[in-house]
């Protein structure tokens, strides 16, 4: 009968010819041809790679940490020029401060943001606003906590310490060759406020510039971004973010 499969053979092979002889292409074939080139599967991993990096900086500066580079001489020896730090952004809104801390924080006054900032490229900038590098904005200054709301901060005993509540604060982070301070004074931090001192007294234009101001040289809280955690950079110098609770131990709450 016309159609039907001659004998010995059977209906699979005899459906599966073809007049030009072509075959079809086998599950193995198919695979094959979807299989992508390696270069191809490099590329699309190092993107996802590259994303995922650049997704998880942003959110860790946002959130958690950030980095900063430090401009100027005020701070040593603590700090040094041309040190890159990591600055904890949970204080203070989750994390609390308090005298002793060195804190970064926004000079919303322009009270020490006039200096040049360093010139960077479009490429360095955008990597600083995702937090791949150190901010190098004149716009924050990085101090020590010395006195909290409430706090009556004075220089100087005698022996040239600075009093807070009334006692007396041997401060061993202090530039050495440096007093604690030259010019008298005596504050009382407004609420909602801290005041700052630089470690390297006779180079840091701090809070004691600014006594004869309405809030006697304090700054807000609410211009703190952070306590410094760790200096990263250079290598030699990778240590604590240089925050030194002892000193104040000893002094009182305000009354």
């Amino acid at each position: 009968m016309v159609g039907e499969p001659q004998p010995g053979r059977s209906p699979a092979l005899n459906t599966a010819e073809e007049p030009d002889g072509s075959e079809e292409p086998t599950p193995s074939s198919h695979k094959s041809a979807r299989k992508r080139h390696p270069a191809v599967s490099f590329l699309i991993e190092l993107v996802i790679i590259v994303g995922l990096a650049v997704v998880i900086s942003f959110v860790v500066k946002t959130f958690f940490l950030r980095a900063f580079y430090i401009p100027s001489e005020s701070m040593e020896p603590t700090l040094e020029v041309d040190d890159r730090i990591v600055v904890n952004l949970l204080a203070p809104d989750v994390m609390d401060i308090d005298r002793g801390d060195v804190v970064v924080f926004e000079d919303t006054r322009n009270w020490w943001g006039s200096g040049e900032t360093p010139e960077t490229t479009a490429f360095q900038d955008a990597m600083m606003f995702i937090g791949l590098m150190p901010d190098t904005s004149s716009h924050y200054v990085v101090k020590r906590v010395v006195g909290m709301e409430g706090d009556t901060v004075e220089c100087c005993t005698e022996e040239g310490e600075i009093l807070v509540n009334g006692e007396p604060v041997q401060e061993p982070y202090v530039h050495p060759g440096n007093a604690p301070s030259e010019p008298e004074f005596e504050v009382t931090v407004p609420e909602d406020h801290i005041w700052l001192l630089g470690d390297h007294r006779s180079a840091s234009a701090d809070s004691r510039a600014h006594v004869d101001e309405p809030d006697q040289g304090a700054v807000p809280v609410d211009d703190v971004i952070g306590r410094t955690l760790v200096t990263v950079w250079p290598l030699e110098r990778i240590s604590g973010g240089g925050s030194n609770n002892e000193p104040f131990e000893d002094v009182p709450e305000p009354q």
